[in-house]
């Protein structure tokens, strides 16, 4: 032992305990810190990929229900006009009916890269931190 108390081995000088201990624990709140860093931009981009899915399914509704309106004005034209004012009133429903079926298909394009609602990175990463410190403990 040396005057400070600290076991030293003949060839080369091992730090103290005390100084291991403060530096592995700085190390990992360094750690935490960074995998929260890294948990909460995941969390962002998937909220924003839920946002605009969102949007698209509530675009899809709305376009769903002028579909439908038009659908009807489309019957009561046919049933009551010439064929002229229907077939307009046919070729505005299906335009309404593409917009729809595009905007749902977006939608949930949008939501599919958003799921699962975890940060499976974050997770990913810090099981290979944990097992790489239970490796390094067992040394």
């Amino acid at each position: 032992m040396t005057a400070e108390g600290s076991p030293r081995t003949g060839s080369g000088a091992q730090e103290p305990v005390g100084d291991l201990v403060h530096r592995a624990s700085r190390q990992l709140s360094q750690l935490v810190r960074e995998e929260m860093r890294l948990a909460q931009a995941e969390m962002t981009e998937k909220g924003k990929r839920y946002g605009k899915g969102g949007g698209l399914f509530g675009g899809a509704g709305l376009t769903g229900v002028l579909t439908l309106q038009a659908l009807v004005a489309t019957v009561i034209a046919a049933l009551s006009l010439v064929m002229d004012v229907w077939a307009a009133a046919l070729i505005v429903t299906a335009a309404l009916a593409a917009g729809t079926a595009l905007m749902a298909v977006l939608g949930k394009r949008q939501i599919s890269k958003a799921s699962p609602p975890a940060p499976e990175q974050t997770i990913d990463s810090v099981k290979a931190d944990v097992a790489e410190i239970k490796e390094k403990a067992h040394r």
